[in-house]
């Protein structure tokens, strides 16, 4: 007996997986007991030669993949929400397993997906959709049988994570950071899903899924992109010891998911701190386990394939689809500050335009401080200042506590 495997889209990830299905066909054999073959390849250009074997299906037409005799597993490795959607649910309705490497479509329609193939007895792997070869998925999985996840923090875009540690390392400017990410590969022409959180953003819906059950309204988690940080910015961080990350965050508080993605200032101390250029990392917070954080390549071809992989072995082990939610008995601990104080790095208003509740730690220039406030008080003056920018200082508690007992500050 074999398992029959299409893959949609010959791209990077789907050339990946075509060729880690070929290399490791006897561990894929040993663990399921049966061959798996690649039967199909959906394929935009029919006029492109590609390293394909002779005897597999090479069509534009997804018609004829879903018509034929045999068809145990499709791959998504196709970039946007259709026409890779309508595919999957076909797959589904036929009774396919399917897998998906597609972040925007799953964060968009993964709810869908996952309520058909419970309905048709099928499982979806989607380990691929968030931080490439990192297997935060099955973790989170696993972790979800007895701990209860509270709180999830992760870099998970590649190229913003490059961009960042261009600027800091050789003391680039973020257009010419930009540029180099571009030059090789790393950024598409057009980097605004990267730059401005999107792309970020659809893997923390993922996320929230998996670990809570359930996601945020869409409209009230805060996305910040990184075109507002700058060179002097990362200079002055770095001159007190923290680095630029742009990190996706959920918890729960209460009955309310709060999730944000945006750039955030770490310490030496922060398992954040040496996740460099395009490497992903992904921190979970439970109550039995405590932080762990899973760190590795987040994208290219061999990295996503992996993910791809071991997806298609649980797809093929799971005899149907369990609902991915969070363990009800559990109540997630609150990890948002509410009214207590935090330290921020902000940039863009005067010591006379801060309120007199937040409190300067040092001034760094005459629009940028090092500030301690609350959360509420951060948000009102950016309502007032449209021009502030601010920058939460994660596990700086200490570092700045020492300053300001060594400090006299005049601003």
């Amino acid at each position: 007996m074999t398992v029959k495997v299409a893959i949609l889209g010959f791209g990077t990830v789907g050339e990946g997986v075509y060729r880690t299905i070929q290399t490791h066909a006897s561990e894929l054999e040993a663990q399921l007991g049966k061959k798996v073959e690649v039967a199909a390849v959906l394929i935009k250009n029919k006029q492109k030669e590609r390293k394909i074997a002779k005897d597999v299906l090479i069509t534009t037409d997804f018609n004829e993949i879903i018509n034929l005799s045999q068809l145990d597993i499709v791959v998504d490795a196709i970039v946007g929400k259709d026409p890779a959607f309508n595919y999957l649910k076909q797959a589904i309705e036929r009774g396919c397993h399917i897998i998906t490497a597609n972040k925007e479509m799953f964060a968009h329609r993964g709810k869908e997906l996952l309520n058909l193939a419970e309905e048709h007895q099928v499982s979806v792997g989607f380990e691929a959709t968030v931080a490439g070869g990192i297997p935060i998925i099955q973790t989170l999985r696993q972790l979800l049988k007895v701990n209860g996840v509270q709180q999830i923090q992760g870099i998970v875009n590649g190229t913003s994570n490059f961009i960042l540690t261009e600027m800091r390392e050789k003391k680039q400017s973020f257009a010419e950071a930009l540029k180099l990410a571009q030059d090789k590969g790393f950024a598409e022409a057009d980097p605004t899903n990267d730059v401005e959180g999107f792309d970020a953003f659809y893997k923390l819906m993922v996320l929230s899924r998996v670990a809570f059950g359930n996601e945020p309204d869409w409209k009230d988690v805060e996305r910040v992109g990184i075109t507002s940080i700058t060179s002097e910015l990362i200079e002055v961080a770095n001159q007190f010891g923290f680095r630029f990350k742009h990190v996706v965050s959920i918890q729960k508080e209460g009955d309310t998911l709060i999730g944000s993605v945006r750039p955030v200032l770490v310490s030496m101390s922060h398992p954040f701190y040496h996740v460099e250029g395009v490497e992903n990392a992904v921190n979970v917070y439970s109550d039995i386990v405590g932080r762990i954080t899973l760190q590795g390549p987040g994208a290219g071809m061999f990295p996503t394939a992996s993910a791809v992989i071991e997806d298609l072995v649980y797809v093929s082990q799971s005899n149907q689809q369990k609902k991915l939610q969070a363990n009800p008995v559990k109540e997630a601990l609150s990890h948002a500050t509410g009214s207590l104080n935090n330290f921020w790095l902000i940039s863009g208003v005067s010591r006379t335009e801060l309120s007199p509740s937040i409190l300067p730690v040092e001034r760094l220039s005459n629009q940028t401080f090092i500030v301690e406030t609350t959360d509420e008080e951060i948000l009102q003056k950016a309502k007032e200042y449209p021009s502030l920018s601010y920058y939460p200082i994660l596990d700086g508690t200490q570092i700045l506590q020492d300053r300001k007992e060594k400090l006299t500050v005049t601003v």
